[in-house]
């Protein structure tokens, strides 16, 4: 038996046990031996990038799903029209739900009661990634968390890590779903996951991410966390901001005004 091989049926048996046991409650879930990056720097390298981005929920209309239509349009996400075969890279949901773990006490009516964009959270320490036993989901050098649909095989151990409901499972041929299809992106397979990918095919073209583009409020601000000229730098530092689930360690890289 060759190393890849060898090394591939541990990392799948120690993500099946770890599951098992989490969900039993038996033991808590195990780190898998894997390339793990360390965690960004408060100063980090010249050069060194992390985007991220700002949501300000005051200027977001809660009718208005326009981020919504351009990243799934972009992206040729599927739309089955039923819950079981959903399908969503960025959508909108309740207060409860985006900040389950937020105080909600005195919160007046239209804060607690408008809809909140939620999409992938580009963890800087994503349990996902350590999750996956073939490193299908994976942290770039910029900090994107990103999918090799190629190497997924649809076990959804990702899905299970993954605090914030971020990730979707084609259980269906996708295809299927997709009115209008776009050339801008590829089509997945039935059997694999996947999930927002802070549009990197467009960040290599110069363009910012389609949900931001879209946003007829300019309520989406996208750019690099590790520059202090930077848009979404400045906006962080002179706004009072929070994050989904921050006590988990997780250092989401989306952050909301709220």
């Amino acid at each position: 038996m060759n190393e890849d091989r060898r090394s591939f049926i541990k990392k799948a048996g120690i993500g099946i046990l770890a599951g098992i046991g989490s969900a039993a409650g038996l033991f808590p879930a195990l780190s898998l031996e894997k390339t793990v990056f360390p965690a960004w720097d408060e100063k980090p390298e010249p050069g060194k990038h992390r985007w991220g981005m700002l949501i300000d929920t005051r200027k977001c209309s809660g009718n208005c799903r326009e981020c919504v239509a351009a990243c799934h349009f972009t992206h040729n996400v599927p739309d089955f029209g039923n819950r079981k075969d959903e399908v969503k890279w960025i959508w909108k949901s309740a207060y409860e739900k985006v900040f389950p773990t937020a105080s909600n006490q005195f919160q007046s009516p239209e804060v607690t009661e408008r809809p909140y964009v939620a999409l992938c959270n580009h963890c800087a320490e994503p349990p996902c990634t350590k999750a996956c036993p073939t490193e299908a989901t994976f942290r770039r050098w910029d900090g994107i968390v990103s999918m090799d649909y190629h190497r997924c095989i649809g076990c959804r151990f990702c899905m299970a890590a993954c605090p914030y409901g971020s990730r979707s499972f084609n259980w269906r041929d996708p295809r299927e779903g997709i009115k209008l299809a776009s050339t801008e992106y590829p089509t997945r397979m039935q059997g694999v996951v996947e999930k927002c990918n802070f549009c990197s095919e467009r960040l290599v073209k110069g363009l910012d991410p389609a949900c931001v583009e879209a946003c007829p409020e300019q309520a989406l601000v996208f750019g690099d966390l590790n520059d202090p000229s930077s848009e979404i730098r400045k906006l962080l530092e002179s706004s009072e901001t929070m994050q989904r689930k921050p006590e988990l360690g997780t250092k989401p890289s989306v952050f909301y005004i709220i």
